[in-house]
């Protein structure tokens, strides 16, 4: 990462990520664009038991919503999806326990529900930020295997679903982070540099965007989006980035914050007003890039990425 990039990156985030950044933003919204109802819609939220994922699910289900929460643990699913019928008042919600890092659990879970059920629209919320290169069962880096491949296998799977329905949609919970990299398809594995869990993370997000740009060119029928949602206080930050927690935990986000983007995005008809395949932040669609950053890759690493992609899922299918 270039010392400009970071520079830019950072300032640009204490002045837009932050918790005031939320409410400065927050004086131009709309005010009753959330002030609506949804029984009878379906939304699958990935990581829906903590953080960012929690706060979406209760808000949807407060709205009427069915909710199907993917997470991958039992007990702390279990705990969350009382807490949110609890809140909310709505029985519909529905626990799934995949571990979103297997390829093969993730092909199975999307053919069982596809079965079983109907959806309106996905949140690819769940993350991972291993900080020291770990690798899974199926001898995948673990971030890559959760935050690209796991996200890639999960929306293609259900595409064939969400084109069933009314106003269907897919939102990927991605990063600001990602605006410090550029697209690189020759180490999707962090093999061949000195391992640093947060770049490879921002690496994975910038893989995010994308796939999400191209899923929108791809599948006209679906609303794609992706989203940053600020610097968010959640168990996820505090574990993997506990240096950058001390020094800004006074002026991150709540949840509820952090959630808002991903619930206008899934809830409202101003979202689907805007470009399919878009980036938002704080309700609005913003650039991918920063300002002479060269981050900018070509159509061919783009469709490379998405091969390779392609032939891993299916490998695993």
């Amino acid at each position: 990462m270039s010392l400009y990039r970071s520079a830019v990156w950072f300032a640009k985030g204490l002045r837009e990520y932050t918790k005031s950044g939320y409410e400065s933003a927050a004086k131009d919204f709309v005010p009753d664009d959330l002030e609506v109802q949804v029984p009878g819609r379906a939304f699958l939220v990935t990581g829906g038991n903590s953080g960012i994922g929690k706060a979406t699910a209760t808000e949807i289900a407060k709205r009427g919503g069915t909710v199907h929460l993917v997470c991958r643990d039992q007990e702390r699913a279990e705990g969350a999806k009382a807490e949110i019928i609890r809140e909310s008042g709505n029985q519909n919600i529905f626990l799934h326990i995949v571990d979103l890092s297997d390829p093969k659990k993730i092909w199975k879970f999307a053919e069982d529900f596809k079965q079983e059920h109907k959806l309106n629209v996905l949140v690819n919320n769940a993350g991972c930020m291993v900080n020291k290169r770990e690798l899974t069962e199926d001898r995948l880096e673990k971030n890559f295997a959760t935050n690209t491949l796991g996200v890639y296998i999960l929306t293609i799977a259900l595409i064939p679903v969400l084109e069933k329905e009314h106003d269907p949609r897919v939102i990927t919970v991605s990063s600001g982070g990602m605006l410090v990299q550029k697209l690189n398809i020759n180490d999707l594995q962090s093999e061949r540099t000195a391992f640093d869990g947060t770049m490879v993370y921002a690496q994975n997000k910038r893989q995010q965007v994308v796939l999400t740009e191209h899923w929108a060119r791809a599948h006209p029928t679906i609303h794609f989006s992706s989203m940053h949602p600020g610097w968010v206080d959640t168990p996820g930050v505090q574990r993997s980035m506990p240096g950058f927690y001390s020094r800004l935990k006074d002026r991150l986000r709540s949840a509820a914050q952090g959630a808002d983007t991903v619930l206008w995005l899934a809830l409202t008809p101003a979202a689907t007003a805007q470009r399919s395949g878009c980036f938002f932040q704080d309700r609005k669609p913003v650039p991918t890039h920063l300002p002479l950053a060269r981050t900018s890759s070509s159509l061919a690493e783009e469709e490379k990425l998405m091969e390779i992609l392609e032939e891993l899922a299916h490998r695993f299918k």
